[in-house]
């Protein structure tokens, strides 16, 4: 290849060439042009991200929400006199301390009296500040500062660090000065909502909670209504916590936590809090969550909320955080890889023990194309060996599916079996269990087509665990828009149930990342779906009452009411090739599938009243790409 050529391919020499294209009479004429293919282009890319018309709508409308409403969540939200009164007069069943923990290090003037002022502002008054400053020389200022506070009101604590012990070193002085019931960890630059501490004692007394936390929200600097994110959390989430410092900020939790897991570990600096976090929750015996805003986290160019790449060590110490949690408290040796979301949002590889046997029951009539794909790709592209195939025929009319059914019998790890009489959705699948003898067992839709190799191996890794029931896949249609991404109860127009993120790109983050890790849910369509055999009977199978609707999500809120977890796994990828734009049945199976939707509101009543715990209250039931309720 000649010089010139090699350069033409460099970069530095096609940016040159484009420049002196631009400068051309034909380039600058056809701007109009240009500047209407764009707006077609960002049209088109708009409809495909938001689901179509009704999307960019929804989009549309919360944008607007959220440019006048936004604002309710920050000082708008603050009590008013008569509020303010009525909580600073409130007399709880406990008296109780809380210790407020803030490690000092260089905080600018501005941030120090904005995040000491909110704790004076508290309408909650037993409380102590910590201050422990390991500040350099050339910031004497912040010592000056503090003293200054400290003198004014004898509720606030301050001392000095000789030597910079780095921010676990620094946060563990600050221990060593709480003389609380309750401890609270408070970042140097942040703001507390006055209410947020009367909030975490309401919370404590009512529930009786050893460990509390709030939803939160970053401002950018220095207006606190310039809310950039709104940060609205699921109740307690362990796996959510593992692959995601969720809970973040803020928390409290009793004093005596600590005598089980110690105080911070250097070690695990840039994510010390990740680490405490998951060794809290994992000792306390009741995490409650407070669904509001009452955190607000600073964003500036030196924080971690503004950019994760100011602090690039935190993101290998919360791997092994992660890691030594899993280590230290079940034995588990897991891998700990970073996301496409967020280097900080994690795929947790658990190991599987042994080879157990998957027995996989898939229901039919029919749909011969339908089936074939899908068996074909299991068979063709699943790593995992030992398997079973049972094919369920109900009521089949056409010769190509029973000439199929032929081929299928000379398959040493397929089966096909029949079922008679009207169809039952949940009665077909436990009929099929009966011929099966696998240790899990995976409920498969005909009209499914496996796209991850290691699909079967992702949810087994979570189905093997004690504590979990089932497991869920992420389902796509079949031009690559959600179908399904974990069930929230109460969701959609019948008030029963619903899919989040349905109809987004197949690429979309999700909210706060929730597409790009494996998550509690509380519950997973039954299109794909692993159990544990020994679960499966222990909650009695599927509900025959429900015939068509809705016996998955029963199945799995049967699952939950013994004590299981329920996890969505967005690493096994499967096409569902369900219609999304078939329309509501019609006649006799609208009337059948409404009234399955009154059966599982009247079942499931009270859990419906209390809401989807993994569902944010501040979020809409209309719509389930997490639209604020207006």
């Amino acid at each position: 290849m000649s010089k010139e050529k090699q350069q033409a391919d460099l970069p530095e020499y096609r940016d040159k060439r484009f420049d002196r294209f631009r400068d051309t009479w034909y380039w600058k004429a056809s701007k109009p042009l240009r500047v209407i293919v764009h707006f077609f282009q960002r049209i088109r890319n708009a409809y495909v991200h938001y689901g179509g018309i009704r999307g960019m709508y929804r989009r549309y409308r919360q944008k607007r929400g959220e440019a006048t409403k936004r604002v309710d969540f920050g000082t708008k939200s603050f009590p008013d006199a008569a509020r303010r009164k009525l909580e600073e007069e409130t007399v709880f069943p406990r008296k109780i301390k809380f210790s407020i923990l803030v490690p000092l290090y260089n905080t600018p003037e501005k941030f120090l009296r904005e995040m000491i002022g909110s704790v004076e502002a508290q309408t909650y008054g037993n409380w102590e500040l910590c201050l422990a400053d390991g500040s350099d020389e050339k910031h004497g200022d912040v010592g000056r500062i503090c003293r200054e506070y400290a003198e004014k009101d004898g509720r606030i604590l301050y001392k000095k660090i000789e030597k910079n012990l780095g921010i676990s070193g620094n946060t563990n002085v600050c221990f060593s000065m709480a003389t609380g019931d309750y401890i609270g960890l408070f970042d140097h630059d942040d703001v507390m909502h006055p209410s947020l501490l009367y909030e975490c004692m309401k919370t404590i007394c009512e529930k009786d909670a050893d460990y509390v936390y709030t939803d939160e929200a970053t401002f950018t600097s220095p207006n606190l209504d310039d809310l950039i994110v709104l940060h609205f959390k699921p109740d307690y989430s362990p796996d959510n916590l593992r692959a995601n410092n969720y809970i973040c900020h803020f928390s409290v939790f009793d004093a005596k936590l600590l005598e089980k897991t110690g105080l911070f570990r250097p070690e695990y600096d840039g994510s010390q809090d990740h680490d405490m976090i998951l060794r809290l929750t994992e000792v306390a015996k009741n995490v409650q969550h407070i669904p509001k805003i009452l955190y607000y986290w600073r964003s500036h160019p030196q924080s971690v909320a503004a950019d994760i790449g100011a602090k690039t060590y935190a993101i290998d110490a919360a791997k092994r955080a992660v890691h030594d949690h899993m280590r230290d408290y079940y034995g588990i040796e897991v891998e700990v890889e970073s996301t496409r979301a967020f280097p900080t949002i994690f795929q947790i590889r658990y190991p599987i023990d042994g080879n157990p046997k998957i027995s996989i029951v898939i229901p039919n009539k029919d749909h011969v194309e339908d089936l074939r794909r899908c068996i074909s790709s299991i068979e063709n592209k699943s790593t995992w060996k030992n398997y079973e195939i049972v094919v369920v025929e109900n009521n089949s009319t056409e010769q190509t599916i029973f000439d199929y059914y032929k081929e299928l019998e000379k398959k040493p790890q397929v089966k096909v079996i029949t079922y008679t009489g009207e169809f039952n959705y949940s009665r077909i699948n436990n009929y099929g269990v009966t011929f099966t003898d696998g240790e899990y067992l995976l409920f498969l839709n005909n009209d499914t087509e496996v796209i991850s190799p290691d699909w079967m191996e992702q949810m087994l890794m979570y189905a093997q665990r004690q504590d979990v029931g089932a497991v869920g896949a992420k389902l796509y249609y079949g031009d690559n828009t959600i179908q399904h991404a974990g069930v929230v109860i109460g969701l959609g127009a019948h008030r029963s149930a619903g899919h989040t993120h349905y109809k987004m790109p197949r690429e979309h983050l999700g909210y706060m990342g929730r597409l790009c890790y494996a998550q509690d849910v509380t519950a997973v369509t039954g299109a794909c779906l692993m159990v544990k055999r020994s679960v499966y009977e222990e909650v009695g199978g599927l509900d025959e009452t429900f015939t068509i609707s809705l016996n998955d999500v029963d199945f799995c809120l049967k699952i939950r009411e013994k004590g299981y977890l329920n996890i969505f796994t967005p690493f096994a990828e499967l096409y569902h090739y369900e219609s999304k734009t078939r329309g509501m049945e019609e006649g006799e199976k609208l009337r059948r599938y409404e009234r399955e939707c009154e059966h599982f509101r009247e079942k499931w009543k009270a859990q419906l009243e209390a809401g989807d715990p993994y569902y944010n209250p501040n979020f809409s039931l209309d719509y389930s790409d997490f639209t604020l309720r207006f």
